[in-house]
């Protein structure tokens, strides 16, 4: 899969029985609500409209499902998280949603962590982070908005990003930039190698 050609809403879902049932092999993007997800993703597909970019974060309230490359994958985009203004009704409607994807999904491959590259992980990326690694999930992690970063802060920032999670100085961490288009390569060689293997392994 050297790009994305074909992208395409195929359903959203609250509940398994309206998940898609076959096994093609899908890959999760989780994020702050403000961290760029959905502009992340129109990126990458090379598609503007494909996923909704909201000027208020946290609109998101359900897994969104999109068939990549004529079924070759699909993409799982789900509720950003850490937002205020969410009801604790809507939390954990949220969380119960999500912990039934995560425990019970066999066609999932991969969960790309989206974390902004300006400031330290918040409370709620550690969390996620956790989470992700309780439940023995592969793991990709991006930095966003390299672009509204100098580049004599990228080095300082990146390590401040793994210090946080208290991971290793050498775990890979792809930055990106909606922008510039940096690190579309590296994550379309992820999934590429991920659709392809059945291994499981936590990256970081």
């Amino acid at each position: 899969m050297e790009r994305i050609k074909q992208a395409q809403f195929l359903t959203s879902a609250i509940k398994e029985e309206q998940w898609p049932h076959d096994e093609i092999p899908e890959f999760c993007f989780v994020g702050r609500s403000n961290v760029g997800k959905s502009t992340f993703l129109n990126t990458i597909c090379n598609n503007g409209k494909l996923a909704r970019v909201s000027q208020t974060p946290g609109k998101t309230q359900m897994l969104n499902f999109f068939t990549i490359n004529n079924n070759i994958c699909r993409f799982v985009d789900v509720p950003g998280y850490g937002f205020a203004k969410v009801s604790n009704e809507k939390k954990i409607q949220f969380a119960t949603m999500i912990d039934e994807y995560f425990q019970s999904r066999k066609n999932l491959k991969a969960v790309f962590l989206l974390l902004d590259l300006r400031h330290a992980p918040s409370k709620d990326d550690i969390d996620m982070l956790e989470y992700l690694q309780h439940y023995h999930l592969k793991i990709h992690l991006i930095a966003t908005k390299v672009d509204k970063v100098k580049n004599s802060q990228l080095v300082k920032n990146k390590k401040l990003i793994l210090s946080t999670l208290k991971l290793s100085t050498n775990t890979p961490i792809i930055l990106f930039s909606s922008i510039s288009k940096q690190g579309i390569d590296l994550v379309i060689s992820k999934l590429a190698d991920d659709v392809n293997t059945d291994e499981v392994e936590v990256e970081t």
